[in-house]
């Protein structure tokens, strides 16, 4: 049966058998307690900590991978500090001494629990995420442009509007028409051009390997946007300026949340073939059986 539980929504595995769907849990706990004798809070190094929704109405979980393993070995209904205090408080003074490393996302709540419990634990940034304030920034930008342009040339914000996607797709990835539009940027936008430029720099910056580099070229990064007259960019250069050693740790040490999201893109598989779950409880269970690398021989059918 944990086999098709594996494969299958639980409402279709009690009809299979003729049993309650929470009895379908019940043996799904069983399955897991079973198959995972040891226990997955030992020998933590490394982790990755981020939420994940499971039901609509702001219904969150947080969950711990092992970046050695590629688990997820705990999680939790919630996503604040309390939420992540609990794991810290399960874990142990001693095992939570020997976490060397934590990716999170930039979240406040993330940062406090994390820097009262692992204060010698080094903090890195997923870079997904910091380039995402980066490309909101530009994004925003464009924006104030087509709100500025529109009332006074139709035809140049209507330009403008169009320009979306093309100024945040990777250079590789822009079709001839793009390019082309791109390319008559500084002549047409100086503003958004500027955008496109601090953007496009941060990014490569973040593509070097030798973090001294990054540090400097960062630090030169933030003296730029800090006199680019464009306030979305003075306001997110303020954000990368209070966290950059977390941000230049990503190119020290190379550890992203990319493992987490991969599971949590398998959380959400989870929770749409079941059309949701009520409880945090349950779901938290079929997380356990499917993102642990627990393995269930299929049962031999004779014909």
């Amino acid at each position: 049966m944990g086999f098709l539980v594996q494969r299958c929504d639980k409402t279709s595995v009690s009809e299979m058998f003729q049993i309650a769907w929470r009895t379908v849990g019940r043996i799904v706990e069983r399955v897991i307690q079973r198959h995972r004798s040891e226990d997955p809070l030992d020998g933590l190094t490394a982790i990755g900590v981020d939420e994940v929704s499971y039901r609509k109405g702001h219904k969150y979980l947080t969950t711990v991978t092992n970046h050695q393993t590629g688990r997820i070995v705990w999680a939790q209904e919630g996503k604040n500090a309390q939420t992540l205090l609990a794991f810290f408080e399960e874990l142990g003074e001693e095992r939570c001494s020997a976490i060397q490393f934590v990716t999170i996302d930039m979240s406040q709540a993330y940062i406090k629990a994390v820097n009262l419990k692992l204060p010698k634990a080094q903090i890195v940034f997923d870079r997904f995420h910091v380039q995402k304030l980066v490309n909101k920034a530009l994004d925003q930008t464009r924006r104030e442009e087509w709100q500025r342009l529109r009332t006074v040339d139709q035809v140049e914000a209507k330009k403008i509007k169009g320009l979306r996607w093309s100024i945040l797709k990777n250079p590789w990835n822009l079709t001839p028409q793009q390019s082309d539009r791109l390319a008559s940027l500084p002549k047409d936008n100086h503003r958004l051009y500027r955008s496109y430029l601090l953007r496009e720099s941060f990014a490569d910056i973040l593509d070097r390997h030798q973090p001294n580099v990054v540090q400097r070229k960062l630090e030169e990064w933030l003296a730029w946007a800090s006199r680019s007259r464009l306030p979305e960019f003075v306001k997110v250069g303020r954000t990368i300026r209070k966290h950059l050693d977390n941000i230049v740790a990503y190119v020290r040490w190379r550890l992203t949340n990319g493992i987490v999201e991969g599971l949590h893109n398998k959380v959400r598989v989870i929770t749409h073939r079941a059309y949701g779950f009520h409880s945090a409880g349950a779901v938290i269970a079929m997380i356990m059986l499917c993102c642990t690398h627990i393995h269930i021989e299929a049962p031999r059918v004779s014909l």
